[in-house]
C-alpha cells in the first residue's frame, strides 16, 4: 500500500491544500506527532479517522508496527505543522518503509523556514537550514564554529526560552552580521524582526512566542580562513565557497613546479 507524507498549515488553517484534504479523507488512518493537536485541523476540515501517535521518543517502538499495517492499508503521517520530517518525527519510519518497498507520496505545503526566508531580506540564493542547535553550550560552539566560514545565508529553529542565548552564541562565534528572525508566521501576530546581531536588544520590546526562525547573514569576509578547519575537506570547503578555488586548480598550485 502507500505512505503519504503530507504538509499541513504552520498557523493560519487556510494554507492546507486540496490534494492534502483529499488525501487525508482517503487514507485509512493518520500518523501523527500529537493527536490532541492534529485534531483541531482535522476537526475543522470534518476528517474522521484513527490516529497513532507518533512522536520522537516512541518511533522506534512504533516503526514495526506501523509498517505492518501499511503492508494492508494506506496511511499519512503528518506533524503538528508545516512538512513532516523537517525538525519533525518521521525520518526513521520513512526509511524503513522505503527498506520495505512501500510507496511513498509526498504531499507539498508549507514550511517555516521558506517564508521566513524570503521575509528577511537576506540571500535566498543559496542557503543552509540547519534547525535546532543541541542543547548543551559546548555542542553549539563546536557547530557554529565550523558553519562561521560559510558564506550562504543560515537558517536556524528556535524556542522563545532560548532565543536571547542563541543569539549571543552566534554573535560571540560569527561576528556582527545582519540577521532576521521570524515569529507566528500566517498567524494574526505574525512578525518579522531585522536587524544586526550586535543590536539583538531589539527582541526584548517583542512578545515571543511560538517557534522562531532565525535566519542568519552568511560570512562575507574573505580576510581570514576559519581556525576551526580540523580537515583537508573543509579547507577545499571553505576555498571553494569563499574564494572560488576548485579542487583541480588547488592541486595544480600544491604540486606546481618552481
Amino acid at each position: 500500500m502507500k505512505l503519504y507524507i503530507v504538509s499541513l498549515p504552520i498557523g493560519n488553517l487556510k494554507d492546507i491544500t486540496l490534494r492534502a484534504i483529499e488525501t487525508l479523507k482517503k487514507v485509512d488512518f493518520i500518523i501523527c506527532e500529537d493527536t490532541r493537536y492534529s485534531l483541531k485541523l482535522l476537526n475543522h476540515y470534518n476528517i474522521k479517522k484513527p490516529l497513532i501517535s507518533f512522536y520522537k521518543p516512541v518511533e522506534n517502538k512504533k516503526t514495526d508496527n506501523i509498517l505492518k499495517r501499511l503492508e494492508k492499508e494506506n496511511a499519512a503521517l503528518i506533524s503538528d505543522s508545516g512538512t513532516p520530517l523537517i525538525s519533525d518525527p518521521g525520518n526513521s519510519l520513512v526509511k524503513e518503509a522505503i527498506k520495505k518497498g512501500i510507496e511513498i507520496e509526498a504531499i507539498p505545503g508549507p514550511t517555516a523556514f521558506v517564508p521566513a526566508l524570503v521575509l528577511s531580506g537576506l540571500d535566498t540564493d543559496r542557503f543552509l537550514f540547519y534547525g535546532f542547535l543541541p542543547k548543551k553550550k559546548n555542542e553549539i560552539y563546536k557547530i557554529l564554529e565550523k558553519l562561521k566560514s560559510i558564506n550562504y545565508t543560515i537558517i536556524f529553529y528556535e524556542s522563545p526560552k532560548r532565543i536571547e542565548k542563541t543569539l549571543n552564541y552566534i554573535l560571540d562565534v560569527f561576528g556582527n552580521r545582519k540577521f532576521s528572525i521570524s515569529k507566528e508566521l500566517t498567524k494574526k501576530n505574525e512578525k518579522t524582526i531585522r536587524g544586526e546581531l550586535k543590536h539583538k536588544e531589539i527582541l526584548v520590546q517583542e512578545t515571543i512566542l511560538g517557534e522562531m526562525v532565525i535566519i542568519i547573514q552568511g560570512n562575507k569576509s574573505k580576510k581570514n580562513i576559519s581556525k576551526s578547519i580540523n580537515t583537508i575537506d573543509e579547507l577545499l570547503f571553505v576555498l571553494k565557497q569563499d574564494y572560488n578555488i576548485s579542487k583541480n586548480k588547488l592541486k595544480e598550485l600544491l604540486y606546481k613546479k618552481d
